[in-house]
């Protein structure tokens, strides 16, 4: 299945791997990895099509199910009245399945929105309490609808009504209670929650962009700093989150059970406003924001082609290759901290030469771990849907894979007892709130009256 979004519209709703793999993730599979938040010039942009983070993880309270989790506009201000932050209308957000292998989605689901302003004569996003999702005092509200979509065309999953913002204690009380009744069964058996939530990615951006800075070790580093504890520059924000639960056997659809994912937003040319407020929608849709392996794009592909690579399509990966094998992150890392030793040349069996470990990871999958028989590379989020789910096996909510990544890099899957490269890291190795125990599993979002 390799049409797009405008050539379907008609269809549509609008092992020695396995050991070293153990040895280096064994604290994380069954515990995130860098995220992308404003990855390149055109999305940070745009931030209703930015992709922040791919999460996909087999339920931990029924391994028939899938969770796929995709999160929407970075940074944002919990306290963003009176123009809260919303999905876009005009956007189209899919989740990619391909079962089999080839860097093909087999299957997609899709996720369309609507804007309904339900009293034309205030300014006021609501006009008292938002006790329930019908309420009258909701204003601006979103709905919206889901579609599962294949060769054979498409079919309605289900539609709901997206969250609404944690305004504060007057305009939303017993907002975890409201935000729950936004989840909805879907007619494959699974459930949909859009919504806002706490952002659940964590790491010292600060320091990370400050010349790599990691502040456990800013002692050691080429400029050095007081060694200090890391910052969770996530902390208090919160995004807007896309969370399907899928039965599985939909996913893999008889074929073996390493399925890969990736996100893609694509924005509609067209977008008119009545003056009504009334917003209606035309034309094709064009590719704006692509996220399976939250790493790749942010700190692998070179700045002047991180917007094409937004555009591209996994099957045409190839082209990115040099930026894997030959990573300037593994370039920098011991000239940032002289004495730390890094591999230019690791085999593993791919025939590539330079960092096949990195390609591996990131590419194909981990041999005995989550790579498809026959694989053609590619960048998604591979998940071995039989085995526990962590990354690089899919990724977890609770996975530090800012820590994992930076030792990936540093050749940590070559050599899991190569010190100090194993022990890079950025010090912050939590979320800044605990999350849920079930379904949609993000923490509730941070309240705009704060408290």
């Amino acid at each position: 299945m390799t049409s797009t979004p405008s050539r379907r519209r008609s269809t549509r709703l609008s092992g020695l791997a396995m050991t070293l793999a153990l040895a280096l993730f064994g604290g994380s599979l069954g515990s995130s990895e860098a995220s992308s938040h404003r990855e390149a010039p055109l999305s940070s942009q745009d931030p209703t099509t930015d992709l922040t983070d791919l999460y996909a993880f087999v339920d931990p309270h029924d391994p028939t199910m899938m969770n796929l989790i995709m999160n929407v506009i970075p940074f944002e201000e919990p306290a963003g009245g009176p123009n809260f932050h919303a999905f876009g209308d005009d956007v189209l957000y899919e989740f990619h399945i391909d079962n089999d292998g080839d860097a093909q989605e087999d299957l997609e689901y899709e996720v369309r929105f609507t804007t309904e302003i339900r009293n034309p004569n205030t300014f006021l996003f609501n006009t008292g309490p938002i006790t329930d999702l019908g309420t009258s005092n909701w204003n601006l509200r979103q709905t919206y609808n889901v579609a599962r979509c294949d060769d054979v065309g498409c079919a309605h999953q289900g539609w709901g009504v997206v969250a609404p913002p944690n305004i504060g204690p007057r305009s939303t009380p017993n907002y975890d209670a409201l935000a729950n009744s936004a989840i909805i069964p879907m007619a494959n058996g699974g459930q949909a929650f859009m919504g806002p939530r706490d952002d659940p990615f964590f790491a010292d951006l600060g320091s990370i962009f400050d010349l790599g800075g990691l502040r456990p070790l800013n002692e050691a580093h080429l400029l050095p700093l007081p060694a200090a504890e890391g910052i969770d520059y996530l902390a208090g924000y919160n995004v807007h989150t896309i969370a399907l639960q899928v039965p599985i056997a939909d996913l893999t659809n008889g074929h073996e059970p390493v399925i890969g994912i990736w996100a893609n937003s694509y924005r509609q040319a067209n977008s008119t406003i009545a003056s009504d407020g009334a917003r209606s929608t035309s034309g094709p849709f064009h590719r704006v924001s692509r996220l399976g392996m939250p790493l790749v794009n942010e700190v692998v592909v070179p700045l002047s082609v991180k917007d094409f690579f937004n555009s591209s399509h996994p099957a045409s990966d190839g082209q990115f290759l040099p930026a894997v094998i030959e990573p300037e992150l593994g370039a920098l890392i011991p000239v940032l901290y002289p004495g730390v030793e890094v591999p230019t040349e690791v085999p593993f069996g791919l025939g590539t030469g330079g960092r096949e470990d990195i390609a591996t990871v990131f590419l194909t999958g981990i041999p005995g771990v989550n790579q498809p028989a026959n694989v053609k590379p590619a960048e998604m989020l591979r998940v071995n849907t039989t085995t526990p789910s962590g990354f690089p096996n899919g990724r977890l909510l609770t996975d530090d894979t800012v820590d994992v990544s930076l030792q990936v890099v540093a050749g940590a899957l070559a050599d899991p007892n190569k010190a100090p490269n194993n022990a890079l890291g950025d010090g912050v190795d939590a979320n800044d709130v605990p999350f849920l125990s079930s379904f949609p599993y993000l923490a509730p979002p941070h309240q705009g009256y704060g408290g």
